[in-house]
This record gives C-alpha cells, sequence and structure tokens, in this order.
C-alpha cells in the first residue's frame, strides 16, 4: 500500500523509481503552449508509436517496389503479414494464438460473430447485455434481433445498477441470468463500461452464462490492453476489440477477434465466408465450396489492410518492450490510485464533495479510466484542455481521465490534480 503525496518531488521521485518510465519516449507526445501536452484520453485514442511511421514506410515502399509481388515477396509479404501480430495479441487477451486475429473493424467484427453466436430458436431466443452499453453494442444487438425476426423490447434483456448506484453488482448480472434461463440465446456484455470505467467480472458472467445454456462472448473496446484477461482459460465463446484506446494501433485501426477453440470444429457454428477466411494452402485453387482456414483466421472475410496491419504492429512492439500486460497493470493501478487520491484530497479542501468518481474504488474493478461526475463539469473540463489535461467530456455531466502505463508519468497526475484544484477555486 503506497502512501502518497501531493507534492511535485513526490511525484517526480516515483517518476525515477518507475521501471517503465523509458516507454514513454516510444509516443509522440502532443505539444500545448511549447510543453508535453498531460494527455489522459487514451480510453478514447491512444497516442502514437514512433514507430508507427517507419512501420507503414517500409510497407509503402514494398508497395512502390514489388507492387502486386508484395503479396509473396519482400521481408514480410502480405499474404501471411496478419500472422505477425497473433502472437502479441493472444498475450494481450490471454488466448492461445490460433484463437485470435487481426481483421476489420469492431462492430463490423461484432454483427460477423453474432451470426455465428446468436442462434435464437423456440422460446431461447434473448441477448443479456449491460444497460447503458456503448451506442454501437446497442444498435448492433438490436438490428441482429430484428434481422431474426424479433422485437428488441422483447428480444433484448437490459441489466442496470440499482436505484442510488453507478455500477453494476456481478451479484445482479448473475441473478438476471439465472432468472432467465430457459430463454437466454446470448449474453454479450462490454468487458469495461466505457461511461463509467467498470470492469466486469467476465469469468463469473462467462460461467453464469455457460450455465444457463447460452453462449457468452465480450466487447473488450476498453479492456484490450488495459487490463490482464484470460479469455481462453475463462471459456468464453468469443470476443472483439478495437485496437486504437489502449493498444494505440491508430484511428479506426485494425480490429481482432477471438473465437474459443472449443469452437473451430463445431459444425453447428455457421459464418459469414469470404476468400480470406478460406484454407490458404489451396486458396488461389479458386474451387466453389467454402473451406475455412483452422482457428479464428477462418473467420476473416476480406483481404487484411496491410497499411493498418503495420501500424498495429508498431503498436504491439511497444507491449513486447513492457514486459507484458501485467507489469503494465501494476504502474495502472499506481497511477490511477494516484489519480483518485488527488480528487479525493480536493473534496477534503472543500469540505464537500465536488468531485463524485463514478468508477469502483476497488481497483482490481476498473482498469486506467476514472469518470467524475461535477457541478459545471464542461467549463471545468474546458479549463483543463485550456491548462495542456485532455481527458474526455461524455454527456451528460462526466470527465472521463484515463492515466496510460504505456506513456503517461505519476507528474502528468500530479499535474492534472493540480489544474483539477485550481480548476474548482
Amino acid at each position: 500500500m503506497i502512501n502518497y503525496q501531493n507534492t511535485l518531488a513526490f511525484a517526480q521521485q516515483l517518476d525515477e523509481q518507475d521501471e517503465l518510465a523509458p516507454l514513454r519516449e516510444k509516443f509522440i507526445i502532443p505539444q500545448h503552449a511549447g510543453k508535453d501536452m498531460i494527455y489522459l484520453c487514451g480510453n478514447s485514442l491512444g497516442l502514437q508509436p514512433r514507430a508507427t511511421a517507419t512501420f507503414i514506410a517500409e510497407q509503402l515502399n514494398n508497395w512502390a517496389n514489388l507492387a502486386v509481388e508484395g503479396w509473396f515477396d519482400g521481408d514480410s509479404p502480405w499474404m501471411h503479414y496478419h500472422k505477425h501480430l497473433t502472437k502479441p495479441l493472444a498475450g494481450i487477451v490471454g488466448a492461445l494464438e490460433a484463437e485470435v486475429v487481426a481483421m476489420n473493424t469492431l462492430t463490423v467484427n461484432l454483427h460477423f460473430l453474432m451470426v455465428s453466436f446468436y442462434k435464437p430458436k423456440g422460446k431461447r431466443f434473448k441477448i443479456l447485455m449491460e444497460g447503458g452499453a456503448f451506442p454501437s453494442d446497442q444498435y448492433a444487438i438490436e438490428s441482429q434481433v430484428r434481422f431474426h425476426g424479433y422485437e428488441p423490447n422483447d428480444a433484448i434483456i437490459e441489466v442496470f445498477p440499482r436505484s442510488g448506484e453507478d455500477t453494476l453488482r456481478t451479484e445482479d448480472i448473475i441473478q438476471t441470468i439465472n432468472q432467465n434461463t430457459d430463454e437466454l440465446a446470448l449474453v454479450l456484455f462490454g468487458g469495461i463500461n466505457y461511461y463509467t470505467g467498470q470492469f466486469f467480472d467476465l469469468e463469473a458472467i462467462t460461467r453464469a452464462g455457460h450455465q444457463a445454456g447460452a453462449y457468452v462472448g465480450f466487447d473488450l473496446a476498453h479492456a484490450a490492453g488495459n487490463v490482464p484477461l484470460q479469455l481462453h482459460n475463462w471459456q468464453v465463446d468469443f470476443a472483439c476489440w478495437c485496437s486504437y484506446k489502449y493498444i494505440n494501433s491508430s484511428p479506426g485501426g485494425i480490429s481482432g477477434a477471438f473465437v474459443h477453440q472449443k469452437h473451430f470444429e463445431n459444425s453447428d457454428i455457421h459464418r459469414f465466408a469470404g476468400w480470406w477466411g478460406y484454407r490458404e494452402d489451396i486458396r488461389f485453387e479458386m474451387k466453389p465450396g467454402f473451406k475455412p482456414q483452422g482457428g479464428a483466421e477462418g473467420w476473416q472475410v476480406s483481404c487484411s489492410p496491410v497499411l493498418l496491419m503495420a501500424a498495429h504492429r508498431a503498436a504491439l512492439n511497444a507491449f513486447d518492450y513492457s514486459g507484458g500486460i501485467e507489469q503494465l497493470r501494476g504502474k495502472s493501478k499506481l497511477l490511477t490510485g494516484y489519480l483518485e487520491y488527488l480528487i479525493e484530497g480536493i473534496n477534503a479542501a472543500h469540505q464537500k464533495q465536488i468531485f463524485r468518481i463514478i468508477t469502483p474504488k476497488n481497483p482490481d474493478a476498473r482498469g486506467c479510466q476514472l469518470s467524475i461526475v461535477c457541478e459545471n463539469g464542461k467549463a471545468i473540463f474546458d479549463k483543463l484542455v485550456q491548462n495542456g489535461v485532455l481527458g474526455d467530456w461524455r454527456e451528460p455531466d462526466v470527465i472521463r481521465l484515463s492515466p496510460v502505463p504505456l506513456y503517461n508519468s505519476f507528474t502528468d497526475v500530479y499535474l492534472a490534480g493540480k489544474f483539477l484544484a485550481e480548476a474548482v477555486k
């Protein structure tokens, strides 16, 4: 248990002791008034790794010099480029290498995976999800149930926090699953709620969903690269995530997908097919009749976007340098805990709750992000931006601040707390 102090010297001392501090140099820090911006918005878009331009330039050079031969020639043939990404991705989400693939974008992957794992039949046609999920998830699920001939009000069960509470209790999620055992076809949750920053108990949810006879999947947009995951060991059926938040793989960068190996040979699992998911050893025979590539790669549909994968590869290298997600998680807890300490200090100084943190207090039930509610929140947020602190504003009343262990420092957090305090004087 660390005894935090609200001094610049203390923050600088933590930075000097931080073995991961050199990782910051691998990222381009935006500037504000001639100084490094205090960037606390990795929950929305991660910073650009310095290596990104080089990795993309290498493939532009291959394109220029090899043209179509780049698919099979050169130092990194495009035909197999996605295979460079599988090992680091598997480490980030806790999967076997065969269970992960980089492809498409997040909501596209969510739709493709629901084709395979939302299989309504008879009275078992309902989907259980978190209330207040990110809108894209809501829209995807609404459209999927309508595609199968159901009305969202009949087919979607949302679990909301109890009255007067901001986050969900795991026991309430499990109780709702148990109450709908005979009707559930799918449990589909976020890994971390985008608004509150709550990290759900994915293992417990998966276990309860399976006991109810449902498939279980997760949108890990705010979890991948943020918190340790064990998708394979938890027996999760499927998952998908974006790469542009905590993985730092470029705006709108290529997404990722996970399919548990227990489904690889399951003939009851259908999928939408395309030639990039066809067996690569006979792909160019161009014969009719889809024969999927083994593993999660068999869920690919279209040619992989090489330039996006190059950016992704550059970003994943930073995780290799860090020593892995567990090492990053240790620093993350300290950074977010320090921010929490500073915010609570502002409340204590004013002898009232200026800022209400709606993110769980338990470090194991959150990632990097703290979501704070306050009066005149937008005005306070604007003052932070004026002082070079860039977080994230979410309607109607939440400021999201996310110190990311790959590139944020304890000095960043100290200064963010200082400017928060000045904003409410």
